[in-house]
């Protein structure tokens, strides 16, 4: 089933306060924590949903992820299995549910390991591109390892040291009225290490912001909405974690001649009253080349032509699928006053018969007539 929107979640709205946000978590944690309802099913499953969203909403930087490209620009660092919902650990004493509240951390115990972000880049491509395949270099900002700490955040030569407040746990125990509360220790930020000597490179948060030149490799017959997954190319992790990956949304712009609907081609080919009327051929576009398409004598305007195969073969292997092209029949325009004599001298010898040479327009005239006379009686 598919996630519900975080801010739904907490019944609040984008632009909501960080304090708003606690007074919305606080109490609907209250409200559904498995302490208070033993045995509910629906009520455990609100307060797993309840805390995943706050972990993400209360985090700036998973915030702003969420904001710009929704549940996928966060679900790399949410938690999983091993009793944790949403990142936080099991549901222990109801005091814990305040941890994020009054802390603004998270309760995991020592230094903390996190995979890094994955990130999306938005790729256009024509529909040549699409179809053929190509590889395109493309440049993206992103956060990597610091080369001068090697990610440590201490200046060469120093090493981080264990915090002395919280002995390297990161969390501290304060009691408050009747709640005995959890928090990220204030003196190492929930790390439980401490720095002394920052990198001056970084200002001793390991990683530093790049741009690098990646290079694409689109497979044949991608199409709108695709993505194209680079393994740790996303940004860097954080104390020595995995690098997130790279997500490449393609974009197929729209074509002068072709349409696509899955891995099939249309286009309109435009051809006289006279081909229409007597036949004739015409040379048909196609992704790779030209082929000639044969009209045979009496053609309809809106017929369709298909030909077999010049259409997309299927990104994941198959036989390819087939161009249709619609005949569209042009009126003349700009005519000369002798080419309008010649029309009209031609309409005269249809007039005469024009069951024979227009049944459609004689099968609807007929219809109209007897809808008047319907309609009188």
């Amino acid at each position: 089933m598919a996630k519900r929107d975080y801010y739904q979640v907490l019944n609040v709205s984008k632009e909501t306060s960080n304090v708003d946000l606690k007074k919305s978590y606080r109490r609907l944690a209250m409200k559904y924590h498995p302490d208070r309802n033993p045995g509910n099913k629906e009520s455990e499953e609100h307060f797993k949903e309840v805390k995943e969203a706050y972990e993400v909403l209360s985090d700036s930087q998973k915030r702003a992820a969420y904001d710009q490209f929704g549940h996928a620009g966060v679900e790399s660092s949410m938690g999983g299995g091993n009793g944790n919902y949403g990142g936080f650990s099991g549901f222990g004493d109801i005091g814990d549910i305040f941890e994020s509240v009054f802390g603004g951390g998270r309760s995991n115990r020592g230094q903390q390991v996190y995979r890094g972000a994955d990130l999306r880049y938005d790729l256009s491509l024509s529909l040549e591109e699409a179809v053929m395949g190509t590889e395109v270099k493309i440049r993206i900002p992103t956060q990597v390892t610091c080369s001068t700490c090697h990610g440590s955040g201490s200046k060469p030569g120093s090493s981080p040291k264990t915090c002395p407040r919280c002995n390297g746990q990161g969390q501290i125990r304060i009691t408050q009225g009747f709640f005995s509360v959890q928090q990220n220790c204030p003196n190492c930020r929930g790390t439980g290490k401490i720095i002394p000597s920052p990198c001056n490179s970084c200002h001793g948060t390991g990683r530093v912001q790049e741009h690098k030149t990646l290079s694409v490799k689109v497979p044949p017959g991608v199409d709108n909405g695709d993505r194209i997954r680079l393994s740790n190319e996303g940004e860097a992790g954080v104390n020595g974690g995995p690098s997130g990956d790279l997500y490449v949304q393609v974009n197929v712009r729209s074509h002068p001649i072709f349409t696509r609907e899955d891995n099939h081609l249309f286009c309109e080919v435009p051809i006289s009253i006279v081909t229409a009327a007597l036949g004739g051929e015409l040379e048909a576009p196609t992704l790779n080349g030209r082929v000639v398409l044969k009209i045979p004598s009496e053609t309809q305007t809106g017929k369709l032509f298909r030909i077999r195969g010049k259409g997309v073969k299927p990104v994941r292997g198959g036989i390819a699928g087939d161009l249709h092209c619609r005949v569209i029949i042009e009126t003349p325009i700009n005519l000369t006053s002798n080419q309008k004599e010649l029309l009209q001298e031609f309409d005269k010898t249809m007039n005469k018969s024009d069951k024979r040479h227009s049944p459609k327009q004689s099968s609807w005239l007929d219809g109209v007539k007897k809808f008047f006379e319907d309609m009188k009686s």
